[in-house]
């Protein structure tokens, strides 16, 4: 019988699509776009695969697309008629269970069974990064951390993918609020393999989260060749650079990302890629920039999609795009589609078990309204709505850095509704992580303005451009981007 390159046994499978799975967990560990064509090798070669039908599942329900998991789910059900599971060994029952939860809509259950698979067999490498991945849509930190942590110990120092487990497990440990720890590891595997673009992004992410602007940025700028372009983490890292180009004031330079990278007319309309676009430009919205082309060409590319309820994290930034372009009416029904689902919920015991259905009840319902009232003005409402979730938003998926554009909104309603003690209370949690963030200094110099204490003011808006001094980000490896940036 065939087996992995991590030597582990896989039913049902020739030498053959044997080879073509170990490359593609070879492209998945790196992001490759040829990932799926090689699971569709592997189908090719070997039909009765649960490995090779697993695999194809998750890539269904990872990439966060509503058709793409649709698919997916008629291709498993089919294989399921035709097969006699409780025949197969144990890690391809728990491959199959995991999947079928997945493409159910049930994230938790899928994550509980492949931490449980990982447990008895901690060299599956689709197990490690398909619970990774769904640990990440859920917003599970701890998790995102322990599940590779868990398995390292099984994998020697010279095991040449131990390195894109450091990576994952970098991300894990900054998600938790380790950055030191995740600094050395992700610069470990980085070392490792250059073309690492998890760990790149794990290491990006350490020095979001402390205000490192200038070493970000460096970082950046010093692998471009490596992350830049042919991976599918290039928009999500193009985006991480143009996050430190706002932190520096460098608004330009983040919107020729945007237009280059980003979002533009060759661009794919995938949800992870619109939802990047979306973030960016509302935080630039939050600092009084308006970009009407832009928020227009982006509102268009959410309606064309006509997404159902899926994913709660996508749906608050579809709103964040209707109500960017001054389309509230849009975004207002969008709400209205999400508590509508909710409502016909009620009583029925299946759609309990939808992680999209507690995601969006709990937090990404509240989340939208609040930016849909944020685009009303109506300040007040936007806190009333987001102070509550404030410390437990991280239930409706994504990273920190992600989710700051809601922590974002939060912070600039309570300084537009004159709640001056909310917002010292933000300003105060963000400074302790951040405490050389020029945004952060610039809204203390609001509240002192707001309460009328001027020579505070003075000297916070001159602490903001003592830190944003020198930090002018250029983007010097968009000049070898294409059009496409994949």
């Amino acid at each position: 019988m065939a087996t992995d390159r991590y030597g582990n046994t896989l039913y049902a499978c020739t030498p053959e699509g044997a080879a073509h799975l170990d490359r593609a967990v070879e492209a998945l560990l790196f992001f490759r776009p040829e990932v799926a064509p090689a699971v569709e090798d592997a189908l090719a070669a070997s039909p009765g695969s649960p490995d090779a039908q697993a695999f194809a599942a998750y890539l269904g329900v990872l990439g966060t697309e509503h058709t793409g998991a649709a698919e997916a789910r008629t291709r498993f059900e089919r294989f399921l008629a035709d097969c006699d599971t409780s025949a197969l060994p144990a890690r391809e029952r728990l491959h199959l269970a995991a999947a079928g939860a997945c493409l159910a809509g049930n994230l938790h259950g899928a994550g509980d069974l492949l931490e449980e698979l990982s447990l008895a067999y901690p060299r599956d490498v689709l197990a490690l990064f398909a619970g990774h991945q769904l640990d990440f849509l859920t917003g599970d930190a701890v998790r995102l951390r322990d599940r590779i942590g868990g398995a390292l110990s099984a994998w020697g120092r010279a095991d040449e993918h131990r390195g894109p487990l450091l990576g994952m497990y970098a991300f894990g440990l900054e998600e938790s609020g380790h950055y030191r720890r995740a600094e050395e590891t992700g610069l470990a595997a980085v070392e490792r393999h250059p073309r690492d673009v998890w760990a790149v992004h794990a290491v990006t992410h350490v020095y979001e989260m402390q205000g490192r602007v200038a070493e970000g940025v460096a970082f950046l700028d010093g692998r471009a060749d490596d992350w830049a372009r042919g991976n599918y983490l290039t928009v999500h890292n193009w985006w991480h650079y143009a996050l430190y180009a706002l932190e520096a004031g460098a608004e330009e330079t983040a919107l020729r990302v945007y237009d280059a990278a980003v979002h533009h007319e060759e661009s794919a309309g995938l949800a992870m890629e619109l939802l990047d676009a979306a973030a960016l430009l509302w935080r630039l919205r939050l600092a009084g920039r308006e970009e009407p082309e832009r928020w227009a060409r982006l509102a268009d590319a959410w309606a064309a999609r006509a997404d159902p309820p899926f994913y709660a994290f996508n749906d608050a930034h579809a709103v964040m795009a209707y109500v960017g372009a001054g389309r509230i009416a849009e975004a207002e029904a969008l709400v209205a589609d999400r508590r509508r689902w909710l409502a016909e919920g009620e009583g029925e015991g299946d759609r309990r078990t939808l992680s999209n259905h507690a995601m969006t009840a709990e937090v990404g319902l509240p989340v939208c309204e609040a930016l849909v009232a944020q685009g009303r003005g109506d300040h007040a409402a936007v806190v009333e709505l987001l102070w509550p979730l404030r410390r437990r938003i991280q239930v409706f998926g994504g990273s920190h850095a992600q989710r700051d554009a809601v922590q974002r909104t939060l912070l600039e309603s309570a300084l537009a509704a004159g709640e001056h003690d909310r917002a010292r209370l933000l300003l105060s949690e963000r400074d302790g992580l951040r405490p050389d963030s020029p945004y952060n200094w610039l809204g203390r110099a609001r509240l002192a303005d707001a309460i009328g204490d001027a020579a505070l003011a003075a000297v916070a808006r001159g602490r903001a451009e003592g830190a944003a001094k020198g930090l002018r980000p250029t983007a010097p490896g968009l000049g070898s981007v294409p059009n496409s940036p994949r």
